[in-house]
């Protein structure tokens, strides 16, 4: 579903790493556009072989929960800055891992998922120094000045910003509400989306997308994901049902187009994640990619991408920016792709599609109530970078016979998936969705290379074993539970490791986690192989493995940098080919993207935090 708001006509056309310190890695994507593409070039093809350790530093914190750091750095001006689990921030000197200051703000989230996925930066102007801005899942916004690592006693309350107001809450007092990607910085703007808990019921806090001045902390705009009487896109709302919705929210990265002002926002599922009767239609804006005035927060065109989402497939993988060439006409583009890897490409200014794309029809579930979308659109390039659906026994794995055999056992108790192809719902007897929850593609996205033309992503091929059913209910629940008691909103799932796979592996087809290279130029994949590898399997069989989060980074000397992968490895690819040209094993799996700077002592420094540790690399 395309609508465009207005159209805005921009002759220059700019080149985005050009707008940018070839030394620095300024913001999570490196640019606003989110390509994250280093220009340094001094570790290339002939030399990443010879990378070694350069030094490293211990994220770990005493006397609380682990976790894995999904932490993106950044390096701007000779300083690099990190911030990790818990709301630690550090300046650190890069070519060394001195600690400059290191600032500990309060939190009272004790969980072992991954937060604090990078900070934002502020430049500075006359008004106000250089600050560095982060969220925190609390539901709070901090600024701290750049050079001292103090609170900034202008921003908000003593340089916090209470981001849980009784509009977004909408009186669910006790519902999470937080942070966990980087705000976006627009001039004088930090524009934050936020993180909600899915399976709560349809009813919770608000996704709402708001823009805070920098200076000062106070709200200047707000998006309403799910839009208010009045506004574009209520009209497809039945009755009351947009009513203190939640879901709808940016919980990944912001990307824009800083020269024309424009901001894209990647947007989630509403609530319920898997239980739609009382929200029936389309459900804008969820699962949409949506182009906003960045100033103003007034909307210039949209896309959905999922119509009534009953799968859990957000947009989750941060849109990207580039030049797509055709016909000899070059095309300013953004691309978009939900947790299924179906890239969806568009003319950033205007919202009109670059390749078509089709409403083809997708399965009916059997739920009574519900609202089923008959069609759910498809790009027709490129094709999707997963697998989408299961035939058994066609689609059986073939690694060994005994995983075989106890797949195949596995599989005819579960009534061969009953999978009907993409988008098949889960029902009440039980269906095989693919891909799952996780995805497919995830929060840390691709990467492009701009002399290429090649968009880069790492995918995982997942399924899941799916009910709904009426949970039984708790005469203890109150009413506004964090938790579905009595509601029928439930879904028993099984994933990689659970009922699905047999010793880890999974019981389709191989590969199970691949690399893929799109030609964003003609939409056909470039080069695609297995990615990772899996504990057991029988010597040259390449069955890649899970490895969402960790996406990659390109650089101008030709290469492809990615860890992520569940055999903790980091590696380094030719981006023009696929080839694997260094490995390195990490104590941890690197789930965080990577970043490359140069530093003061002339040398190019590839930097990535794998688990509780913060690693670095450079030549000799």
């Amino acid at each position: 579903m395309l609508m465009r708001i207005s159209k805005l006509l921009v002759i220059v056309s700019l080149a985005l790493p050009a707008l940018y310190a070839q030394n620095d890695w300024p913001s999570y994507g490196h640019d606003p556009g989110g390509q994250r593409y280093s220009p340094l070039k001094q570790i290339n093809a002939t030399n990443v072989s010879k990378l070694v350790p350069a030094w490293s530093l211990q994220m770990r914190k005493e006397g609380v929960p682990f976790r894995l750091s999904q932490s993106i750095p950044l390096m701007v001006n000779g300083v690099l800055y990190l911030g990790w689990p818990y709301n630690h921030v550090a300046a650190i000197e890069p070519e060394t891992g001195r600690i400059l200051w290191k600032f500990t703000g309060n939190t009272k989230v004790r969980t072992t998922l991954g937060s604090m996925r990078s900070l934002a930066y502020f430049p500075g102007d006359r008004q106000t120094s250089p600050q560095i801005l982060f969220g925190t899942e609390d539901g709070e916004l901090y600024s701290l000045n750049a050079r001292t690592g103090k609170l900034n006693p202008d921003f908000g309350n003593e340089g916090i910003v209470n981001l849980k107001t009784p509009e977004i809450m909408n009186g669910f007092t006790n519902f999470q509400y937080g942070i966990t990607s980087a705000p976006f910085i627009y001039k004088n703007l930090a524009i934050t989306g936020a993180h909600v808990v899915d399976e709560t019921g349809s009813k919770g806090p608000a996704g709402d997308v708001r823009a805070w001045d920098v200076h000062t902390g106070k709200l200047v705009w707000t998006f309403h994901t799910v839009p208010r009487p009045g506004e574009m896109g209520h009209e497809v709302w039945l009755g009351d049902a947009w009513k203190k919705m939640s879901g709808a929210n940016v919980w990944s990265f912001f990307s824009a187009d800083a020269a024309r002002g424009i901001i894209y926002l990647p947007l989630g599922s509403v609530n319920n994640d898997y239980y739609g009767v009382d929200r029936p239609g389309p459900n804008l804006f969820a699962n949409s990619i949506v182009a906003l005035d960045a100033e103003t927060g007034r909307m210039k065109w949209y896309f959905q991408a999922v119509h009534h989402d009953l799968w859990d497939y957000d947009m989750p993988v941060p849109p990207m920016l580039f030049d797509v060439v055709r016909d000899g006409k070059r095309i300013p583009a953004v691309g978009a792709m939900t947790k299924n890897t179906l890239l969806f490409m568009f003319d950033r200014v205007t919202g009109e599609p670059v390749y078509p794309i089709e409403e083809r029809p997708v399965p009916k579930g059997d739920v009574p109530g519900e609202w089923y979308s008959p069609t759910q659109p498809f790009p027709v390039k490129p094709p999707p970078l997963v697998r989408m659906s299961f035939k058994y026994p066609d689609d059986l794995a073939q690694v060994t016979p005994e995983h075989t055999a106890a797949c195949r056992e596995l599989l005819e108790n579960a009534g061969g998936g009953r999978n009907r192809g993409p988008f098949t719902p889960y029902s009440a007897e039980g269906t095989l969705s693919m891909p799952d929850i996780l995805g497919g593609a995830t929060w840390s996205g691709g990467a492009f290379d701009p002399t290429l033309g090649y968009y880069i992503i790492n995918t995982t091929d997942s399924g899941a074993l799916g009910i709904i059913r009426q949970l039984d209910s708790d005469p203890n629940a109150p009413a506004e539970s964090p938790r579905l008691f009595g509601r029928p909103a439930a879904r028993v799932s099984a994933r990689d490791g659970g009922p699905l796979s047999v010793k880890g592996w999974p019981c389709w087809a191989p590969p199970w986690g691949r690399l893929t290279a799109i030609n964003v130029n003609t939409g056909d994949i470039a080069w695609q192989i297995p990615f990772g590898t899996m504990e057991g399997v029988p010597a040259g069989v390449k069955t890649g493995s899970s490895n969402l989060g960790g996406g990659p980074m390109t650089t101008a000397g030709g290469l492809t940098f990615i860890g992520a992968a569940l055999d903790s490895m980091f590696r380094a690819f030719d981006t023009k080919t696929g080839e694997e040209l260094w490995s390195v094993k990490t104590a941890e799996v690197a789930h965080a993207n990577r970043i490359s700077y140069m530093g003061k002592d002339g040398k190019q420094y590839i930097a990535i935090a794998a688990g509780s540790t913060f690693l670095t690399y450079r030549l000799p």
